[in-house]
């Protein structure tokens, strides 16, 4: 079924198409009528600046071709009215019946409300969090979980073929100072410090000593009668094992789960990187020099070439994030989307780069950098962590103020500004939280449901939908919030932005209560009563859906 949306962006192009004929004016090549809601209330429900846009090629004076575009327009029941403002926008109202269009469309679609189709199946693959396993997850990476996995289900919600992936970063030196550290931890346990030093920069949290204790339980002291050398790979690849464990049991509890797990070191156990080295060499991105291999980056802005393969044989931390690269295409990926931190930013330039030496599509890669939380208590800084020093980990912030609030603060704001985490804020069951603000306007609507079915009163058929008597603001500004979902899921994919799920459930929210406090839907005229039940129902439905977006529950009773 068209919307009237739709409707309307055709009658606007055809009237352009007339006026273009008749005067012989040419329409430029890949022209688009585009539609924006208007930033002021009172301008209508949509606005358009195609007469500004198409004035020169036209060569009209914007206002005076607005002004033709409306007295071709074939208004049919679509618009109420449209003026021209300032150089020559113009803004629609739309007839009540878009009111009718938006209730109808939530209650039919129920948990599919909101959907868009604008991935049209192809396959994107977004990975994230893929923090080094050599220690739980701190409250940067829980940001960065909770940006992924929403931003994943987004996608999925916009009609892209989603895939969420987990890269274990488990080969390099950093993983040897993993087991070294917990080689000495081991030590530590069997009263026998002195013969195995902790490591300088070892991994000093105190999940490291948990893991020790589990290595005494499971061999004793066997470990200890072996050299050190010999044992450096164990410990490492047992401790990653546990870490991971710790790691994968945190998000699972954050509700962040992941289709693929890809370990670093299958890049080399699969000889999947000498194919990737041998690829740029072929299109001379890579070059030997002074016995090492090369990628010009220079020829892509960077101020120096980078080395992938040292003289000595061994490969540098960017010769896998190559291969990788090449790999996740070569498995069928359209697009690949990266969740990094802020700190990873210098390395942006250099990914896209090897994406454009290998040939793939210039918008085949985008990156997310998440900027750091600022923890507070009442408005004022916090240090909390009672594990690893200055840390404060995710599980405690989860402990603390629950997975709701906690992966509704990370996704408030663009990921790419830091963010501001009140924890006494968070646990606050007022309306200054935002997440209990818009879990319980999903709640009232559940208790309202609850009144009626002890009245014996079900949810009226959309033939019982009389627009004419929603006559209030409050409703008719509920329906224009419920009808923007889809538009909201559609940006916020196109955008990769959670935020704007998160402030459109807030908006949902904040609207419905509006209309609660000023209207009754029990003890009103029938007609009254059956249409504000439906319009109350397709609210349920968008706040329902667009918190399954967030990852957030949406609660029945509080």
């Amino acid at each position: 079924m068209q919307t009237m949306t739709e409707g309307l962006k055709q009658a606007v192009e055809a009237a352009l198409a007339s006026i273009a004929q008749e005067k012989e004016f040419v329409i430029p090549e890949g022209f688009v009528v585009r539609l924006e809601r208007p930033r002021q209330d009172g301008h209508g429900d949509w606005a358009t600046n195609v007469a500004m846009q198409l004035a020169k090629p036209f060569g009209m004076n914007p206002r005076e071709l607005a002004a033709l575009i409306i007295e071709r327009l074939d208004k049919s029941d679509i618009v109420d009215k449209v003026e021209i403002a300032g150089p020559g926008f113009m803004n629609f109202t739309l007839s009540a019946r878009w009111i009718t269009e938006a209730v109808g469309s939530a209650v039919e679609k129920r948990e599919n409300y909101g959907r868009v189709e604008i991935g049209n199946g192809r396959k994107v693959q977004v990975e994230f969090v893929s923090a080094n396993p050599t220690g739980p997850l701190h409250m940067g990476h829980g940001r960065g979980a909770a940006v992924g996995s929403i931003t994943a289900s987004i996608l999925d919600f916009a009609g892209w073929n989603v895939e969420r992936e987990y890269y274990i970063n488990d080969a390099g030196l950093q993983m040897e100072l993993l087991g070294k550290s917990a080689q000495a931890r081991y030590f530590e346990e069997l009263g026998r410090a002195n013969e195995a030093p902790f490591p300088e920069d070892g991994y000093q949290g105190g999940y490291m000593a948990d893991i020790a204790k589990k290595f005494v339980e499971k061999y004793g002291s066997s470990l200890a009668d072996k050299p050190l050398d010999e044992t450096v790979e164990f410990f490492m690849r047992e401790t990653s094992q546990y870490v991971l464990e710790i790691i994968r049991k945190d998000l699972e509890e954050f509700g962040v789960t992941f289709d693929v797990w890809f370990s670093e070191q299958s890049l080399y156990d699969n000889n999947l990187v000498d194919p990737a080295m041998k690829a740029l060499k072929e299109r001379d991105y890579a070059y030997e020099a002074d016995g090492a291999l090369w990628f010009r980056s220079t020829m892509f802005g960077d101020d120096k070439d980078r080395v992938l393969i040292r003289s000595n044989g061994m490969p540098t931390y960017f010769t896998s994030d190559v291969a990788y690269l090449k790999n996740k295409y070569d498995r069928g990926f359209e697009k690949l989307i990266y969740v990094w931190g802020a700190d990873h930013h210098g390395y942006v330039p250099r990914l896209k780069s090897v994406n454009k030496a290998f040939g793939y599509p210039d918008d085949g890669v985008d990156v997310l950098l998440i900027q750091m939380v600022n923890l507070l208590r009442d408005g004022k800084p916090v240090q909390m962590s009672k594990r690893a020093g200055t840390i404060i980990m995710l599980r405690e912030i989860m402990d603390e103020v629950g997975v709701d609030a906690t992966r509704f603060f990370f996704a408030m704001r663009r990921c790419d500004t830091t963010l501001d985490f009140d924890l006494e804020l968070a646990k606050r069951a007022t309306s200054e939280n935002p997440v209990f603000y818009v879990q319980y306007a999903h709640a009232r609507i559940c208790s309202i449901s609850r009144e009626l079915a002890e009245r014996s009163i079900g949810i009226p058929s959309m033939d019982e939908f009389d627009v004419s008597l929603l006559t209030d603001p409050t409703e008719a500004n509920l329906a224009k919030i419920i009808s923007k979902m889809p538009e909201e899921v559609e940006k916020a994919a196109e955008e990769f932005a959670p935020h704007r799920i998160a402030y459109y459930a807030t908006s949902l929210a904040e609207a419905f209560h509006a209309f609660y406090n000023a209207q009754r839907i029990i003890g009103v005229e029938e007609s009254v009563m059956k249409s504000r039940i439906l319009l109350m129902e397709a609210a349920k439905i968008a706040l329902k859906n667009s918190l399954g977006l967030l990852g957030v529950s949406a609660p029945e009773k509080m």
